[in-house]
């Protein structure tokens, strides 16, 4: 029987055990990292999906024998949490080094820098249990992740690492979570999933997110999504295909052009977003409001022109050329002024109406908001009505418990005090307007935000690292 770990009829122990480590060691970016590795750790006493509901936590060898990493040592070491869920399907805890695209991945930074770095696994849409049910529907994702923090702050005296200063990470849905996570510690919503789990016995609020291009707040996605891409009736995107030969995934482009009732959903959808918007009361960091007229334009849309004129400019100090976009104003070295509406045509349309509560409930979030006997549900009211498949809707509180959005200002929520925002400019996999109205809603509760649309970059994560440590450097008084 491994350390740590009692027989399965009794369910997992939630002590961690510091004698049950290896101590490994991995080259990267020219530079070898020494570290204890204390993996296949089960962080709920009543798990469902063992390979799944695991962690693995690594440590600097260095900050265990007694030293220092930049101004970290064993004790104040921030605690960089990492999740690998994409497309809210089920994600595996990883090592430091490679990720699944061959680059170094952020656990192999987080070490180099000296935090004790912890790669989280989590249920997911798809996963079936031994019986044939669905046991990845929501909330399991973001449950499981709470559930990892509470381990964590539980064993609090036996890791290694500030459990004071954890800092969660995710890209895409993997993103969307990080944000969930930092936005509704300690929420009751969550406490009947936790228990049920046998989570352990702490909080599961943290002190900071990281976050690049989130999928979230998917009941208002599809209107978000048209809100910018309607009029543009061409899509193209790349499958990912496994030849039968190799076994190998190949790149396949797909394009095609929106049927006419795709169209006139598309400007169905355009029509509710204002609304919304003028709903939530954001303003900007002047304190004027951020608001939509009834056309589209506003506020709103100068916030998001703003910012993508701010990472023009960005781009621009670093050398990048923007001669061949007339839709860009360049006055004496600065952006001005963008053609919002060239902007996104030059960024073209990816997905088709509706973009996430497909009509057919083919999309994975469909799937995601589906329950233990049903594999897809809607959960948004305009799709439900148009709907081809017959489908039944999810109930409130599960779709609910998905949305940060749905908790900024909860008095309920231990919110975390810092989060940092990635958004490609040039992602359309979701609307920009998403991680603008989250990155909107956090600053009206005073919560720090480090927001940004990096320009050229697409549906992406982790590109950033060195600042992404020096951000976490800061942020911690270091």
């Amino acid at each position: 029987m491994e350390k740590g770990r009692e027989d399965k009829k009794m369910g997992y122990s939630l002590l961690f055990n510091p004698e049950n480590y290896r101590v490994e060691s991995v080259e990267a970016e020219g530079h070898t990292v020494v570290y204890r590795a204390y993996e296949d750790l089960v962080y709920v006493e009543r798990p469902v999906a063992e390979e799944y509901q695991r962690m693995n936590i690594y440590v600097p060898e260095l900050l265990m024998e007694g030293g220092t990493i930049g101004r970290y040592d064993r004790h104040t070491a921030p605690v960089f949490l990492a999740n690998t869920v994409g497309g809210y399907m089920p994600g595996k805890p990883e090592k430091p080094g490679n990720h699944f695209m061959g680059k170094t991945n952020a656990l192999f930074f987080a070490l180099q820098h000296g935090c004790v770095a912890v790669s989280v696994g989590a249920r997911g849409r798809g996963l079936t249990g031994a019986d044939g049910s669905n046991i990845g529907c929501a909330p399991a994702c973001i449950v499981d992740l709470k559930a990892a923090v509470r381990y964590l702050k539980y064993n609090r005296e036996r890791i290694c690492g500030n459990m004071s200063r954890i800092i969660s990470n995710g890209t895409s849905a993997g993103g969307a979570l990080s944000a969930l996570l930092g936005v509704t510690g300690n929420h009751p919503d969550y406490e009947s999933y936790l228990d049920a789990a046998g989570a352990a016995e702490a909080g599961d609020d943290i002190y900071a997110v990281s976050c690049y291009c989130p999928i979230t707040n998917l009941e208002h996605g599809d209107m978000a999504y048209e809100w910018e891409f309607n009029g543009l009736h061409d899509y193209r995107y790349m499958r990912f295909d496994k030849d039968a030969e190799t076994g190998e995934m190949k790149r396949q482009p797909v394009t095609g052009t929106q049927t006419e009732e795709q169209k006139k959903l598309s400007a169905e959808l355009k029509k509710l977003f204002p609304s919304y918007v003028n709903s939530l009361h954001l303003t900007d960091e002047r304190g004027n409001d951020l608001i939509l007229e009834e056309d589209g334009n506003g506020s709103f849309q100068q916030y998001i022109k703003d910012r993508i004129m701010e990472s023009i400019q960005k781009a621009m100090e670093g050398g990048m050329d923007f001669t061949g976009c007339p839709w860009i104003q360049i006055r004496d070295g600065k952006a001005v002024d963008v053609d919002f509406a060239q902007f996104t045509a030059f960024r073209t349309r990816m997905k088709t109406t509706p973009a996430f509560d497909d009509v057919w409930l083919q999309t994975p979030e469909n799937e995601l908001f589906g329950t233990d006997g049903i594999a897809s549900r809607h959960f948004t009211r305009f799709s439900l009505e148009h709907t081809k498949a017959e489908g039944e809707m999810a109930e409130e509180g599960q779709i609910r418990r998905m949305n940060p959005m749905n908790y900024i200002g909860d008095s309920h929520c231990d919110t975390a005090p810092c989060f940092r925002i990635r958004h490609g400019a040039s992602d359309r996999d979701t609307s920009l307007a998403v991680s603008a109205l989250l990155a909107a809603a956090l600053k009206k509760q005073g919560i720090q935000v480090d927001y940004h649309l990096p320009w050229g970059l697409p549906h992406a994560g982790d590109y950033d690292l060195p600042e992404l440590f020096a951000w976490i450097d800061r942020i911690c008084n270091v």
